[in-house]
Order: structure tokens, then sequence, then C-alpha cells
């Protein structure tokens, strides 16, 4: 692990830059940004941010794609707390093999064409807020700093201090909880370059939708409410969002997409497995459970749960299509049942299962980036939900019993938490 003051040596870090060319897939180890503390931008355990950065080479050595890392949320003190024991709220407990740097992050070409000679950085995760979170107030039974935003601006101003600012192209993206972090913190990035600097951004699986689950209701609301409540994301949200409804509404993609300028693409499935237990069929929306092994498995659903899917895939598209048809808007949305897709090297590219119209998400992704054409594509022909592949039903039932859990009454009623899940990278999300 590599530890960094605030302080770097800009020339020799240059013939870095132009001498270094890595090859290995795992990219670089976690450096720990030491000088953040003194500012408050820490982890909920106090601990100094981190990232881990993969230099560029070549042709893309002016260019810059900052990833951040997934990771659910904590909505209360004791939830936030357990996260200070793990790599989700505080960077003592970060090791470099929790990261693999592949499918949008690999540092080759044939696995990734339009941005493997990139400057790739993996923002870590460690607030549980999306990074919006900013309390001063430090509780002293706990010492929860709930410091998210500061985290981001920390790290983003180390890479600029890297060279960053002298970016010819940059890209802020993310996956899952950090999908929605990459919309949410947008256009904040794209002021942080000049004009002539072509930034964009992008989201997977970070386009969590309001729609009402099983019971009607929408009981995903109140977890958001209590997020935001708990972390004071409220001062961090897009003004104009919460100027017209509650802070925790501008919290979900399909209310705040609408006031972003800076050009977004969004990769996302009709079929988010992590949507469709957590804000669809939760244990509160299903109290006897008939959506349980179905939701755990759709090859057992019977056609009225299927049908049902089928109803909350057309909430979500409704949800969705918020988003736009502008020339800066991209989409690529399957109907795979999965969660998260741009981190999978299968799914980014090589695998003709995740390909719509031929066109894999890795090509379309730098199509819409370099603009060399509107993408804009839902799957329209294979509507029902399926496994894209085999390992997508492992990979399924392997977030069921072991990492994706909402605990109890998302309404207010004793502990729940919802974390990430093991991928086929290895990553923890």
């Amino acid at each position: 692990m590599k530890v960094r003051s605030n302080k770097w040596l800009p020339h020799s870090l240059v013939c870095i830059f132009i001498l270094l060319k890595i090859e290995n897939t795992s990219g670089e180890g976690i450096t720990l940004i030491e000088g953040a503390v003194a500012k408050g931008a820490v982890c909920l355990d106090g601990s100094p941010p981190a990232y881990q950065f993969d230099a560029g080479f070549g042709e893309g050595l002016q260019n810059w794609l900052v990833h951040i890392q997934g990771g659910g949320w904590c909505y209360s003190v004791k939830d936030c707390y357990n996260r200070t024991y793990n790599l989700y709220g505080s960077s003592k407990n970060m090791k470099s093999s929790d990261y693999n740097f592949t499918g949008i992050m690999s540092n080759k070409q044939e696995l990734n064409p339009n941005f493997y000679n990139w400057n790739r950085v993996v923002m870590r995760y460690c607030d549980g807020s999306s990074f919006t979170g900013d309390v001063e107030t430090v509780d002293p039974a706990t010492n929860l700093h709930f410091r998210g935003a500061r985290v981001f601006n920390a790290i983003v101003d180390e890479l600029l201090s890297k060279g960053m600012k002298f970016a010819s192209n940059a890209l802020l993206s993310g996956s899952s909880a950090g999908g929605l972090a990459s919309i949410l913190h947008c256009d904040k990035f794209r002021d942080l370059f000049p004009k002539s600097t072509r930034v964009k951004c992008f989201s997977d699986a970070g386009y969590f939708a309001h729609v009402k689950d099983l019971s009607g209701e929408y009981k995903f609301e109140g977890y958001y409410d209590m997020i935001v409540t708990l972390h004071g994301s409220s001062k961090n949200l897009n003004p104009e969002c919460t100027s017209k409804m509650k802070p925790s509404l501008c919290f979900y993609p399909q209310f705040v997409i609408p006031y972003v300028k800076t050009p977004v693409f969004m990769l996302q499935t009709t079929y988010d497995t992590f949507q469709v237990q957590n804000i669809l069929a939760t244990p509160q929306a299903d109290p006897k459970g008939l959506f349980t092994k179905c939701k755990e498995d759709i090859n057992v659903c019977s056609s009225a749960q299927i049908q049902r899917l089928q109803d909350f895939r057309w909430e979500f598209l409704e949800a969705f299509l918020v988003v736009g048809n502008g020339t800066s808007r991209g989409w690529f949305v399957n109907n795979c049942f999965t969660h998260g897709q741009c981190e999978y090297q299968s799914k980014w590219s090589g695998n003709p299962a995740w390909e719509l119209n031929h066109k894999a998400i890795a090509q379309a992704v730098g199509d819409w980036f370099y603009d060399r054409g509107t993408i804009q594509m839902i799957d329209t022909q294979n509507v029902l939900p399926h496994y894209c592949i085999k390992f997508d039903k492992q990979e399924h039932l392997l977030i069921t019993r072991r990492n994706i859990h909402v605990h109890r009454n998302l309404a207010g009623e004793g502990d729940r938490r919802v974390t990430g899940e093991d991928k086929e990278t290895g990553n923890l999300q």
C-alpha cells in the first residue's frame, strides 16, 4: 500500500507517465491521501481516502478515466459503524486485490479498445452515501465521520495535481452505487476542466428506479430518506432538483437526470437483480415469501411471476425514458437478469450474448464517447427475463445468498443493510 501526501513532484510524474506501461490486469496498489485527513476528508472511521491508479501510455497519455467503486449504502449509525470493520467504511481494511482492472478498466486493447491506454483510476468507496455526505459533527461514541463529498473532492484534487487537469478526454464512470455517484457528481466533474476538454459520464447499474414494490408501495424510498438525512447529503444533491422535491427523491436518477447538463451514458438491464430483490420484491413487500424462489432463480418463476417481472420492466422503462433522446444522451439497455456489466470482461466485450444489434457494450460506449454515432439501444426482441450466460445464474445465486442484503423493514423497523457483491472480476462491489 502506498502512502502519499498532497505534495507532488510534477516533473518526475511526467517522466513516470511517459515511461510506465502496466501490462498486468491487477492494477496498481492502493494510494492513501494522508494530507486529506486534516481537511476532514475521511472514510467513515476517520481513515484517509484511497484510490488505485494505472498509468496511461501512448496516445492515451492525456486521457483520464475515473471509475467509482460500488458497494451499497448505510442508513443508520449502527449500519455505518458496522462498515468500519470492512473495506466499505475504512481504508485500513482495503487491499489492492479487492479490485481487479478488468472490463472498462483493462489495459488490453483487444479487451478494452477505447480506454485501454488511458490513465485509469478506481476511486475506492468508503463512505456509504455515493460520496454525497458532509456532516461536520463527529459522533464521539462511534467516531463516525459522514464526509463522502469531501472524500470525492480530495481524490479528484489529487488526480488534478497528478496531471488530470491537462486531460484531452475525461470520463467519470461508476458501477452500482458508484454508477449512481457518477450521475450525481457528473456536472461537478465537468466543471473541473476547461471547455476544450471532452468530458462525459458513464453509469453502469446506477439507475435505481422509483417504482412501486409488490405491495403497491414505495418502501425503498424510506431507505433513501434515512441515507440522505444521516449523511447530510441534501447540500450536495442537485439544487434545481431539491428546490422542487424532497432531497431524498433527488437521490433517484429519474428525478435528477433532467437537470444534468453533461453528456451521460446509461448501461442498464431492465431486470436488475438488485432492484428486483431490494426494490420490487423485498420481504416486507412479500411477507409470505411467495416471490423468494423466483427472485433467486428465474427458471422457477411461475407464469404469473414472470408477468409481474415484465410489468416491472415496463415500469422501469417508464422511469428510465426521462433520460431523454438528445444526442448527448446514450444508453445500452438489455433484459439480462444481472447487476453490473462494465467490470465483467465477458459482458464488456467478447461474449455475443451481451451484444445488441451485434454491438458489444465496449464498442457502444466508445462510439458514444467519441461521437461516432448516436447510441440509444434498448432490447425489444428478447423481452423476457433471462440469464445471458450460464455464469449469471451462478453469480446471481451467490449475490442472493451471501452478499446483497436488505435486513428487515426498509420503512424503519430494525437493522437493514445493503451491501455489494462478488463479481466475475473478483471485485467486491
